[in-house]
């Protein structure tokens, strides 16, 4: 494991749900659930992953970092839209295998990269059987095609 966080293996269920001790517990493919949340609202702004090396960038540098599984790498948020996420805190659930983070969004306010404040900006709706998405007003505060260029 790392110098910055203990190995779970080495730990009582016990130890891992009441202890004082952080020992993140990553998942057969090497990453832990994420989910941002703006600090001061506490709207949810998105879920993604973070391996040992992001954790570990997020922890020093304070400028929140992420793995990407669709392109396989590490991406510092807002290195591309200019759409930072400064850490303000970071809390870790009963077994250790999410993380809740606590952010300053530092930009537009987008932590989408659709553009939006937030990626959940759809809800399912649906009557007779038939389900579909439905926006729920979020409309884009950046076009993605402008930063991000036809991907």
């Amino acid at each position: 494991m790392s110098e910055v966080y203990a190995d779970p293996e080495a730990m009582s269920a016990a130890q891992i749900e009441s202890g004082e001790i952080f020992a993140p517990r990553f998942d057969a493919a090497g990453l832990i659930t994420v989910v941002a949340v703006d600090h001061e609202t506490m709207a949810v702004l998105m879920l993604a992953h973070m391996n040992e090396t992001a954790l570990r960038l997020t922890l020093e540098h304070g400028e929140v970092h992420y793995f990407s599984r669709s392109r396989g790498k590490l991406w510092k948020k807002g290195e591309t839209s200019g759409e930072r996420q400064k850490l303000v805190e970071i809390r870790v659930d009963c077994d250790q295998d999410a993380l809740l983070l606590l952010v300053r969004r530092i930009g537009r306010g987008a932590a989408c990269h659709t553009g939006r404040a937030s990626c959940f900006y759809r809800k399912i709706s649906g009557e007779n059987g038939e389900m579909r998405l439905e926006f729920i007003g979020d409309d884009p505060l950046f076009d993605p095609r402008e930063v991000y260029g036809d991907q």
